[in-house]
């Protein structure tokens, strides 16, 4: 059985709730919630595959749908994955632990071009399952897939500690910036965005 998440851990009993309707007045109000899609849209070719990991409530998983991409999106709450799939259906959504994942376990036998990771899913894993994770995600990938996350670098996870466990999964940085619109990376940033590719062997 998987380790419990830092989200089921840390948080509060109706935490799942609370998020759920977060998302739901903010979009509700306006807001623009899908500005990692965009990014990620712009980084895939059409009709692409994308894989959104840890997809919470479906927001990015809707989105890169209607832009015309073949999207799975997987969380290990299954509250979510439920008003994922009221609030943004078109996509594929299952419960799935991310250090349980696997292709198979998706029923797919393609591997995808690109794992969105956004939301602090990094920060959110059980503690010492970050580098088996990320062997997970680069297993679903194409051989010129990429892996884009973006967290939270002063909560619970350092970067030169994430840095660690990609070099251990077998990945390398491509790219990192401050922000998902592109800002330049510096090292007073309290978020990161990176690119992850397949190491070169």
């Amino acid at each position: 059985m998987a380790e419990p998440t830092r989200w089921v851990t840390e948080t509060k009993d109706d935490h799942s709730q609370w998020y759920i309707d977060r998302f739901r007045r903010t979009a509700a109000q306006g807001e623009d919630l899908v500005g990692e899609a965009r990014l990620v849209d712009a980084m895939v070719p059409r009709q692409a595959r994308i894989l959104d990991a840890g997809c919470g409530t479906g927001r990015l998983s809707g989105d890169l749908h209607q832009r015309g991409h073949a999207v799975v999106g997987v969380d290990a709450d299954p509250e979510l994955i439920a008003a994922a799939a009221q609030d943004h259906p078109g996509p594929s959504y299952a419960v799935v632990d991310l250090t349980e994942l696997h292709l198979d376990a998706l029923g797919m036998d393609q591997p995808f071009d690109a794992v969105l990771a956004a939301g602090n899913v990094m920060v959110f894993l059980a503690p010492g399952t970050e580098t088996q994770v990320l062997r997970r995600l680069r297993a679903c990938l194409t051989a010129e897939g990429f892996i884009i996350l973006g967290f939270h670098v002063d909560r619970h996870l350092k970067l030169t500690d994430f840095d660690q466990y990609v070099a251990e999964a077998g990945l390398r940085v491509e790219h990192r910036f401050a922000t998902w619109d592109l800002k330049a990376w510096h090292d007073d940033a309290d978020f990161a965005v990176t690119v992850l590719r397949q190491s070169r062997s």
